[in-house]
């Protein structure tokens, strides 16, 4: 581990003195190197009209089965406010057509980091669109025939889609939006913010064809599946819900904060919420995604080899190290047809952040973009970097020109 890495991790015990320690490190860094704002043939998708774009997550893709369509967020501002509650502007770019676009929908709940989980419906991914929005004083998730313009309501919010387009996974985003600020939803309070884990539904199943709505798994299931001394007085919270290819298992981030200190582990559970497994609970979880039914790549901690990219086998102790010169944490994914990975960083010491590919176990960087200071911390703009359906390019966000924009570029 390096210098910079050991120095973040004792300073995630005092948040308060991290920011302002990093923000001077930072400046003084960014004084002394040299001045990149892109490397890399990048393409803007977006165009430079006053507002923002973006699409949000790293785990869904903006194309369409034809990879010609784009889906995309259009806003005001996104560095006043984690959550706004002005709503946002669903977009569809029509790529064969330079880059024209419409607005296609609405939405009054969203966040900096993963939109309003706007994606497109399986199993075709060519005609329906999910999101989620905020109507009649309730979060809920709309299903939107593009084609047709008709539109069905379901009476919860999604987090997690099935590939199949037949469920969904969601957790409960007010509480989210308090322990994790961006990720979460402002419009509603959070109904259980003075208990520290409540014996309360904490993952819903939804079925997508009914709209029925069936709890699964509690804080307490959590809290006492393989319980750590840490855990006795901790406040705790899930996120990051993912549902592998086959729809017959996910995992999620279990999280828990002892004052200041915060753990993570790594659990996988049957759709049905049976089966819990504990997959890496050595204190440190980040990113992950599901290579198949199977194996999941994560970058996390283990006791004996410290912070990396890993491979793991579900319900196993297996797991191999992969690419060690990707020392620093990323948003990775596997190409749709597994053949290769896509990751990123977030800004160096430079202010600079990097999109990678790995193909043949070879690491090759595809972009480097510059982060202004206006966007970090909360409202920092991550790549995310996400991959179209037939495996020749990638997209993702950055605000190196001065605004959040949608950019791709292709693999090679």
């Amino acid at each position: 581990m390096n210098i910079e890495n050991k120095i973040n991790m004792f300073l995630n015990r005092i948040p308060v003195a991290k920011r302002v320690i990093k923000r001077i490190y930072q400046y003084s860094m960014y004084a002394i190197s040299s001045k990149v704002k892109f490397e890399g043939d990048i393409k803007r998708i977006s165009p430079q009209d006053g507002m923002e774009y973006f699409f949000g997550y790293y785990d869904k893709s903006p194309w369409d089965a034809s990879d010609r369509y784009m889906l995309c967020l259009r806003v005001k501002k996104t560095n006043k406010s984690v959550a706004p509650k002005e709503s946002a502007e669903i977009v569809l770019f029509d790529t064969q057509d330079n880059n024209s676009f419409k607005v296609i929908g609405h939405t009054r709940t969203w966040n900096v980091q993963q939109g309003c989980m706007l994606q497109w419906l399986g199993p075709d991914f060519s005609e329906r669109i999910i999101f989620n929005d905020f109507r009649n004083g309730e979060y809920c998730s709309v299903i939107l025939n593009i084609r047709t313009n008709e539109e069905r309501v379901i009476d919860m919010p999604v987090y997690s889609v099935s590939q199949d387009g037949k469920f969904a996974l969601t957790l409960d985003f007010s509480r989210l939006h308090r322990l994790r600020k961006g990720y979460g939803y402002s419009n509603l309070i959070e109904t259980t913010s003075d208990e520290k884990c409540p014996d309360m539904p904490c993952i819903w199943k939804i079925e997508l064809g009914t709209g029925e709505v069936k709890p699964l798994l509690k804080y307490t299931d959590f809290a006492q599946f393989e319980t750590r001394l840490e855990m006795k007085e901790a406040e705790h919270k899930v996120n990051h819900i993912m549902i592998n290819p086959s729809g017959s298992r996910f995992m999620i981030l279990h999280r828990w904060f002892e004052g200041t200190r915060k753990y993570t582990r790594l659990v996988t559970a049957n759709s049905d919420g049976t089966e819990m497994y504990n997959l890496n609970d050595d204190n440190m979880t980040s990113h992950c995604f599901w290579k198949n039914d199977s194996e999941i790549v994560a970058y996390a901690h283990k006791t004996s080899t410290g912070n990396g990219y890993y491979l793991m086998k579900d319900k196993s102790k297996e797991y191999q190290r992969k690419w060690p010169e990707l020392s620093s944490d990323g948003h990775p994914s596997y190409s749709p047809d597994g053949s290769m990975v896509v990751t990123d960083t977030y800004p160096d010491r430079a202010r600079k952040a990097k999109v990678y590919i790995i193909k043949n176990g070879e690491v090759k960087m595809l972009a480097t973009v510059f982060a202004p200071f206006k966007y970090d911390n909360d409202f920092r703009c991550d790549l995310h970097p996400r991959w179209n359906r037939k495996t020749t390019s990638i997209c993702f966000d950055s605000v190196h020109e001065g605004k959040r924009a949608l950019y791709v570029v292709d693999v090679k």
